[in-house]
């Protein structure tokens, strides 16, 4: 296939595959208000940002050296994630506005491609020699790989190829440049991003020359010698980590062994997840089961020793990711909401990869915690890093000077929908449980499921099943792993069935007006973290159903480190309307050390007085959207 010819889908399916998040309508009271101030609020607030630091400016070729504002590090990707939110909104409803602003964006992309299909995100255009320097730190394969991903996003919303064949020809440019081949660079990106983009753009395309560049970055990753090492040595180049003062390791961006062969995770959050991603993908692209094995034993070293109750990674800001194992400490966590985006990504990969449960309950949890709580409730502010406790000083902000979490969490927001079901050609399989209606096609008519749920603040789901006409098919739900008991009707008749990795099925003919009911225990429970995690011994975490809860001083006074908790202490969920946007908040018997009792001393020899007190916790993913104030998630157990 020649440049700029591109096709409409792919000519293959995989067995299971997401439904269009377009397909999806949500109704319910944790998603739905999130997605509409998503596209009211969160999509405006980034474009006056993009406007306000100049980054339409540069994109239309208008700003000039010695100009104030000149667009930062990585400007490029700003607003491509911006295009790529504005796309999954249009794909739901469309709004001649943003599609005519994004319109004009494309056609100043495509101004300042070169004629070789060559496209420089600098603000000073390099020289051809200059162009593929310093891909350690550079980022360019990283920004071609968002700007490939915003072009699929928007063909896929409006049908319209123009932006799509720019990225087509950037992607055949990048085809003859990078390779095994004579003259060209056996090398790769720094940051991780292009490898799952190309993907993305074959799957648009049906070019395969993209699935193989694809595979070419992964594999050639941590190759010796190490590609970097002898980059930096040709070309001399300002050594970006020499001037922070920090060491270079090849584990930071996961270059230090084949990718089959890394046994743990490490390095950079977000460069690992986004390499996961690709890896996942290409396996089952490629039917490669040893790079699906590798994902397997990546994802436990991950779940067993490196991750965060809120489904979050990253111990340090040093690195933005991994220490070594066990190392989790609370006011230190970095957790970057790009990296819980990107564990997302990862895990709904890894279950199309192969359908099981455990993936899901982590990309549940990463969405219900880290990922929610990366943004207002009010849909304009949003944090960098999410922080397990903090003494009053770590606060959302309107914008950050390398600004990839807000529209990374935007877009994710955005494509909801596609993580709620999936379907094969004679199975439908509910991942996620949220009041909303799903319209499917599904051996030749449309299936439509009506969710009817609390969810997540109750565990009871109803499922109203309306075919077009009666029609033979699997349906699978999801018993998550924190639910200690299920049970599963179909029409009000009881049904005895097991859980199979995580899933129960009913297979049977389905006709108009069935219903199934799910009820799934949702007790409160306390979380205890290994023993070697040292930041959380004497400590719990409380949990109900998918959501892990936190104190804030606003709920109960200043010190939250002088509270404890008694291990037999009963904990009562109550569900407040006026609250949060309607949040159920937990509240328990607690104790406070009495300070009145130390008069003043520093240190004291007898023990000390305790007062007994009422604790208050709310959802982590709420908290900072009141007073300013301390947060602590980990309450010490007495």
């Amino acid at each position: 296939m020649t440049a700029g010819t591109v096709s409409s889908s792919r000519s293959q399916r995989p067995p299971l595959w997401p439904v269009p998040h377009a397909a999806i309508t949500f109704r319910d009271g944790f998603w739905a208000p999130r997605l509409k101030l998503n596209r009211e609020r969160t999509l405006p607030a980034i474009q006056e940002q993009l406007e306000r630091l100049g980054r339409f400016d540069a994109v239309n070729l208008e700003w000039r050296p010695g100009q104030q504002l000149e667009p930062e590090f990585l400007w490029t990707t700003d607003f491509t994630e911006w295009i790529e939110v504005a796309s999954f909104h249009l794909a739901v409803q469309r709004d001649p506005a943003i599609e005519a602003l994004v319109d004009k964006v494309v056609h100043y992309i495509g101004l300042s491609q070169q004629p070789d299909g060559y496209l420089d995100q600098r603000v000073h255009p390099t020289s051809v020699e200059e162009r593929w320097l310093d891909l350690r730190d550079s980022h360019r394969l990283y920004a071609a790989g968002h700007l490939f991903e915003a072009a699929v996003a928007y063909f896929r919303a409006t049908g319209k190829r123009d932006l799509l064949e720019i990225a087509c020809r950037y992607a055949d440019h990048i085809d003859q440049v990078f390779g095994r081949g004579e003259g060209q660079i056996c090398g790769y990106d720094g940051h991780e991003e292009i490898e799952l983009a190309l993907v993305k753009l074959y799957r648009a395309t049906g070019e395969e020359r993209y699935l193989r560049l694809a595979s070419y970055f992964v594999d050639e990753r941590g190759q010796a010698p190490n590609f970097f090492e002898q980059e930096l040595g040709s070309h001399g180049a300002d050594d970006y980590f020499q001037r922070q003062g920090l060491p270079w390791r090849a584990e930071y961006n996961q270059s230090h062994l084949p990718v089959r062969e890394q046994t743990e995770v490490v390095g950079h959050a977000v460069r690992a997840m986004y390499l996961y991603c690709a890896m996942a993908d290409l396996a089952v692209e490629l039917g490669d089961e040893s790079l699906l094995h590798a994902c397997r034993r990546l994802w436990k070293h991950l779940t067993s020793t490196r991750l965060y109750v809120i489904g979050g990674l990253g111990s340090t800001y040093r690195n933005e990711g991994m220490t070594e194992d066990y190392d989790l400490p609370n006011e230190a966590a970095y957790c970057e909401t790009c990296a819980a985006c990107g564990l997302v990504f990862w895990n709904h990969r890894l279950l199309h990869a192969e359908l099981d449960g455990r993936y899901t309950d982590l990309m549940e949890r990463a969405m219900y915690n880290n990922v929610a709580a990366g943004i207002s409730l009010d849909g304009s502010r949003f944090f960098y890093d999410n922080k397990l406790a903090t003494a009053g000083d770590h606060h959302r902000t309107e914008w950050f000077k390398v600004a990839c979490c807000p529209p990374n969490v935007a877009r994710l927001l955005a494509s909801l929908g596609e993580y709620v079901h999936s379907q094969g050609d004679a199975e439908v399989v509910v991942h996620l449980y949220v009041r909303c209606d799903a319209r499917l096609d599904l051996a030749g008519q449309r299936v439509t499921l009506h969710q009817e749920t609390d969810y997540p603040w109750d565990g009871t789901i109803r499922i109203a099943v309306e075919p077009e006409q009666n029609l033979h098919f699997v349906l699978r739900l999801r018993v998550p792993g924190w639910c200690r008991h299920a049970t599963l009707a179909v029409n009000g008749e009881v049904l005895q069935r097991a859980p199979d990795r995580g899933y129960v099925s009913v297979d049977r003919t389905w006709r108009a007006g069935d219903e199934v009911v799910l009820d799934l225990d949702m007790p409160v429970e306390r979380v205890r973290a290994h023993p070697k995690v040292r930041a959380d011994a004497g400590r719990v975490a409380l949990q109900r159903g998918p959501i892990v809860y936190c104190l804030e001083s606003v709920d109960n006074g200043p010190n939250l480190e002088s509270l404890s908790l008694a291990d037999d202490a009963p904990v009562d969920a109550t569900f407040r309307h006026e609250l949060l946007g309607g949040v159920v908040t937990l509240q328990a018997r607690a104790e406070r050390a009495d300070e009145s009792s130390w008069d003043r001393a520093l240190y004291s020899t007898t023990v000390q007085d305790r007062a007994e007190t009422e604790l208050t916790a709310v959802p982590y993913a709420t908290w900072d959207n009141r007073e300013p104030g301390e947060m602590l998630v980990w309450v010490r157990e007495c």
